[in-house]
């Protein structure tokens, strides 16, 4: 039996196809960590030179609670977000990418109190937070990648479940012991479940508004950059989730 024989001209555009999508998802990725980077370089900076920024330190040296900074910064981060996904396909690919820059920068600092205590009672759970996190990042994101089955049913009740994620966030402000005993706990892993699932529901989405772009390059650009929002974002919500069920007493 003779093999059949491919034709160059068929398999030519699926090659070309493929080498899109790889350096289409590596765009993503080196964005993302690029962000994660800055996250981890701001929070160091802020518990190195910054802490009077963040905490309200009494005369004995004690932390006595979060200077209104940190409040505004924290929400200031958040309207950023929002801002930066709604504009995303009206501004520039630099332009995007400064935002997603500062915003990595910000969350440096919202983060450095989570990060700070940790480090003062158990430093080993800071890693394990971030190993626990990549590996589940990687795990759900490939799934994503991978799977044939769509997960566009999941988008309503992620969504739902992070809004309630936001709901608890801002009612622990008011009532603290919210985020104390058993509720507080089930709240934290909710919370790895929901952005873990993300991970995997962003992955396909961005693998197949690929495939059905018929864009500009800057379009595919823009595109890559919310993706990589929307990845970073999952990345760091399932770090602190984790951080804090390390950490919990």
């Amino acid at each position: 039996m003779v093999p059949k024989k491919s034709n160059p001209a068929q398999t030519a555009p699926a090659r070309a196809g493929n080498d899109g999508l790889g350096m289409y998802l590596q765009r993503i990725f080196a964005l993302m960590f690029g962000a994660i980077l800055l996250t981890a370089v701001s929070t160091y900076a802020t518990m190195m030179w910054g802490t009077s920024l963040a905490f309200n330190i009494s005369a004995d040296g004690y932390v006595t609670g979060l200077t209104p900074l940190f409040y505004i910064v924290m929400f200031g981060g958040f309207g950023l977000s929002i801002f930066a996904q709604v504009r995303a396909f009206s501004m520039r690919p630099a332009i995007g990418g400064l935002l997603l820059a500062v915003y990595a920068v910000l969350m440096g600092f919202v983060i450095m109190p989570l990060v700070f205590f940790a480090l003062s009672t158990n430093p080993w759970s800071v890693l394990q937070a971030f190993v626990i996190a990549a590996v589940m990042f990687g795990c759900m994101a490939l799934f994503g990648y991978k799977t044939s089955r769509n997960l566009g049913f999941l988008g309503v009740f992620l969504f739902i479940g992070m809004i309630g994620l936001v709901l608890v966030g801002v009612a622990s402000f008011i009532w603290p012991m919210l985020t104390g005993g058993t509720f507080g706990t089930i709240v934290a892993v909710i919370g790895v479940i929901i952005f873990a699932l993300f991970t995997a529901y962003d992955m396909q989405f961005l693998k197949n508004a690929y495939a059905t772009a018929g864009g500009t390059d800057e379009q595919k650009n823009q595109l890559a950059i919310l993706g990589a929002l929307h990845l970073y974002i999952s990345f760091i919500a399932m770090f602190q989730y984790i951080l804090s069920l390390l950490n919990r007493r």
